[in-house]
């Protein structure tokens, strides 16, 4: 009976500053990657939109160029604080191949694109556990990407304290 060579697995884990995605991550280096299984982790930061502003602020002055290369320097910086804190949880996992990718936009479309380019296997992420109407108002990421992406979902909820 022929052997099949097992296929490397691609797992995306949308990563942001918050609690729960680092939880996300651990469950799922924890639960999720078997020393069999060649796994490529990839781990995707979303960048906010840059903001729509116009050229004039409130007092009809122009934006300065420092003002608008300070608000893409902090995100820049942010975007490496989150994938700092992220190597500090996957840095033990030497079976596994990881790749960073930041993404700039609206978060939901970011992921699912990502997901979809990267033929990934699987797309784990954090819930942030908002009740039903901070859900309603400012939407969920997970739910959204659950219903769009192509390949299985599973969404980690971090425990309460």
């Amino acid at each position: 009976m022929a052997e099949f060579e097992a296929k490397e697995q691609r797992v995306v884990v949308a990563v942001d500053e918050s609690e729960e995605s680092m939880y996300a991550l651990s469950w799922c280096l924890r639960n999720l990657i078997s020393p069999d299984t060649q796994t490529t982790l990839i781990l995707l930061y979303a960048k906010p939109p840059p903001p729509l502003y116009s050229s004039l602020d409130g007092t009809h002055d122009f934006f300065s160029g420092d003002v608008i290369a300070a608000m893409e320097k902090y995100s820049r910086d942010l975007a490496d604080s989150v994938m700092k804190r992220a190597e500090s949880i996957y840095k033990d996992y030497t079976n596994i191949k990881v790749e960073r990718k930041v993404g700039s936009g609206d978060a939901r479309e970011v992921i699912c694109m990502t997901v979809k380019k990267l033929g990934a296997d699987m797309l784990v992420m954090g819930s942030h556990g908002y009740g039903f109407l901070k859900r309603t108002v400012l939407g969920s990421v997970s739910d959204y990407c659950a219903q769009h992406v192509k390949c299985p979902v599973l969404i980690v909820k971090r425990p309460k304290n």
